[in-house]
Formats: C-alpha cells, structure tokens, sequence
C-alpha cells in the first residue's frame, strides 16, 4: 500500500512538471512557442548584436566546423543564389558571394522582399557572402558560407540599423551592427535546430532482439528487449524504454558511415553520439569515446559486433567512408535502459546534441526509475491464451500504453532548455536538437 502511495506522489510531480512546461512541445528556439513580431520595429543600435550572445555559441549561429574550399566534399553544401532582388557586389568576380548554405539563402531572400517593402525602390545588397580567399579572421563563418555582409542598394548609412532589425525578423540567427559600413548577419549550420537534423536513426535500421532475429527500430514497442552494450564495451540485452524522437514522416539528412573490416554501414544524423575507439585501443572501451556523427572521420574506428570461434563481442572496425545522404524513411531516436544500442550491427549511444554520453545518461536517471517503479507496480499477469505469466516490463508496458507518441518526448526537450542554461557551446552541438524536422 505504501509502494502505491509513493508510486501515485511520483507521478502527480510528473504531470505537475508537464503543465508548468507546456511550452516544451514547442521545442527549444528562441524561447517558447512562437516569436511575436513587435508593433513598431526598433532599429539596431551601432555595435549591437542579436541575440546578445557571442556568434559561435549555441544561442546563435553555431560553432565553426570547418572551411569549405571548391574541392572539398562540403563544397556541394554550397548553393547559388541568383534573386534578381538582390545586388552581389562580387568584387573578385569569381561568383563567390552568391554561394551560400541553403538556410542563408533563404532568410536572405526573405529579407530581400522586407528591404523592398520598407523602402520602395531599394534593393538588398550583398558585399561578402562566402570567402575562398581568407580576408576574414580566422574561424569566420564567411568560409563555411553562413554568413554575408549587407546594406542597401543606395548605401544610405541612416538605413542601417533599420536594415539590421529586418535581418532579425527575416530570421537569421545572429544579426551584429558591425561597421558603419556594413551588418553582418549569419546563420546556424545546414542541419540546425530550425533545419534538417537531430539526433536520428532512419526507420529503416535494424536492432537485434533478445528472442532472436532483428526487428526495424520504428517497430519497436515497450517490452522489447534490444542488443546494447555495458559501461565496460560487454554485449547485453536491454529495455527499450521509448523513443526520445519519433517522426514517422520526417525527411533528414544522415551521415551514412560504411566500415571497411566487418562491412557494416550506419545511417545517423549529425547530433547523434557514435562511440570511437582510441588510437591506441584493440578492445571494446566504448564510454570515454562518444564522438558527435558529424566529427567521425575516414580512418578512426567504431564498434561493431564480431562473430569469433561462436563467441560474438564488439571490435573496433575502420572507417572506411563517411558521406551525406538525404533519406524519407522516417526518424527514430530510441532509448534503452543502458543507453547504448546496436544499430545495423554498430553500437552507438542513445543520446544526441550534447558530447558527453556519461552526462547524459545520468541525466535520464529519473526517468528510468520513473519507468522501473512503473514495471515494479506492474506485477506480471497471467496469458489468457495460457501461455503462462507475462514479465512485468510487458505489463508496465501494456499500463503506460503500447504505442510510444509521436515527436520529441518532453523529459528530452526539458533536458534540453536546462543544458542550453548550464552548458557552453564546446559541450553541445551547433547543430542542436531536431525539431521541426529537429
């Protein structure tokens, strides 16, 4: 009597928690819910930016990942953009300052059709857009084409601060009133938050179930028992508790990364955590070793399970390739007790956006002892078809619901609004959770 009394306390503060944060199922972004547009804009006064946050960070543009160069593979992230409402200056006449990231390009456009709303017969005017030549500071999102230079067409410097609030509102993520010159504006990568990607399997991936066989993770179910892996790299049998995103219609960008010895190939989007084994490594450590999706590399190593004389356990394999491939199959981001799980044969974390997998495990404690009290007041009850009783994790199953919901599961989304308050960029990725699909 008493367990059921502390069990119904436990849950009355989690629906309490779920009313005081309604605004979760927004997703994380500039607050929650939807930004109201202010009655009268306001320009930008000399030197301020916004959000009031330095670039690089999360509450901005994102970190830096890296220069893109005409003969780099990320050179196809570039897009051309030939609005004829807008005036390049391409002073290198290279037609360098028309290539952009597609999510510039459109809040570029968008700010094209606010400038010549707001003053009639004037046109946007880009000064620098993406740089191949190295003028900027090092690290400068010119030289990933996530950022431009503007005025206006008639170069009226009284326009200016007027011109950096409408870059607010066309939606870039950092707006600085940089020189009297110019304003500088820039944009979160390709698969950001208000973008493509998360941290994602498609639909289409494979676990391998406890009775046997494997099972495609959009089909999974409470009750389910999935290969995973211990702290010490062992292979084991864990829960699948739910999914901490599920998007059955969702388009994304995965970074597909193929092994050379065993073949395997994984499919995963950028946020997500992929354990790497050391340089020095030849066998299994996989919890100091979480590595975001988009930083494993050609050459480094994953894990993957190996079959050895009738004894399988986790290798570390070579990296053969990683490339990017859009897909429709859907995304899934399934959590175990264990916090680990092997996908098409590859063992990866359960967790995305911040890289540090042990942090992020602690943090879903409560939530697995909300579910372990949950299977524990669930005593197992017997098959009306006589098969005997069912294991309590079933019946705890069946209680909170077969069918896990759709989108971001809200214990998620809190963790998230509190390591955007408590965490620095250098912890969580630039490219932040999927939201509107993140």
């Amino acid at each position: 009597m008493l367990l059921l009394l502390l069990a119904r306390c436990f849950l009355v503060i989690l629906a309490s928690s779920l009313l005081v944060c309604p605004g979760l199922a927004c997703g994380p972004g500039r607050g929650f819910g939807k930004r109201r547009h202010p009655k009268k804009l306001t320009p930008l006064a000399y030197k301020q930016f916004i959000p009031n946050v330095a670039e690089k960070t999360l509450g901005a543009s994102g970190r830096y990942e890296g220069k893109i160069t005409r003969n780099s593979e990320r050179f196809k992230e570039l897009t051309p953009n030939y609005n004829p409402d807008i005036i390049f200056k391409d002073e290198e006449n290279t037609g360098a300052d028309r290539l952009m990231t597609q999510r510039c390009k459109d809040k570029l456009n968008a700010l094209a059709i606010s400038v010549m709303n707001q003053w009639p017969g004037v046109k946007l005017r880009v000064t620098e857009g993406w740089d191949e030549d190295g003028h900027h500071s090092e690290e400068s999102l010119h030289y990933e084409g996530r950022a431009v230079d503007i005025t206006t067409s008639d170069r009226d410097r009284s326009k200016y601060g007027m011109l950096a609030r409408l870059a607010v509102e066309a939606g870039f993520d950092w707006v600085y009133y940089e020189s009297k010159a110019h304003i500088h504006c820039s944009v979160k990568a390709e698969n950001s938050v208000a973008a493509k990607s998360g941290g994602c399997f498609p639909g289409s991936a494979t676990v391998h179930l406890e009775q046997g066989g494997t099972k495609l993770v959009k089909d999974l179910r409470p009750g389910d028992r999935v290969l995973a892996a211990d702290d010490q790299g062992r292979l084991l049998y864990s829960d699948f508790l739910t999914f901490l995103d599920r998007d059955e219609g969702a388009k994304k960008v995965f970074y597909v990364i193929e092994t050379l010895e065993p073949r395997e190939r994984l499919l995963l989007t950028a946020a997500h955590l992929l354990f790497v084994a050391p340089h020095n490594d030849s066998g299994p450590t996989p919890g100091p070793s979480a590595l975001f999706a988009s930083r494993v590399r050609p050459g480094q190593r994953v894990y993957v399970v190996a079959e050895r004389g009738g004894d399988r356990r986790l290798l570390p394999a070579a990296v053969h390739s990683v490339t990017l491939r859009e897909e429709e199959a859907g995304a899934y981001a399934p959590l175990t007790a264990h916090g680990t799980i092997l996908i098409n044969r590859v063992l990866a974390s359960c967790y995305a956006v911040i890289e540090e997998h042990s942090w992020a495990h602690r943090a879903f404690a409560p939530f697995r002892l909300a579910h372990a009290l949950l299977a524990a007041l669930a005593p197992a009850r017997t098959d009306g078809g006589g098969g005997g009783s069912l294991p309590a994790a079933q019946s705890a199953a069946e209680v909170r619901g077969a069918e896990p919901t759709a989108g971001i599961h809200w214990y998620s989304q809190l963790l998230y609004h509190i390591g955007t308050w408590l965490l620095d960029s250098e912890t969580m990725h630039p490219l932040g959770m999927a939201v509107k699909s993140s």
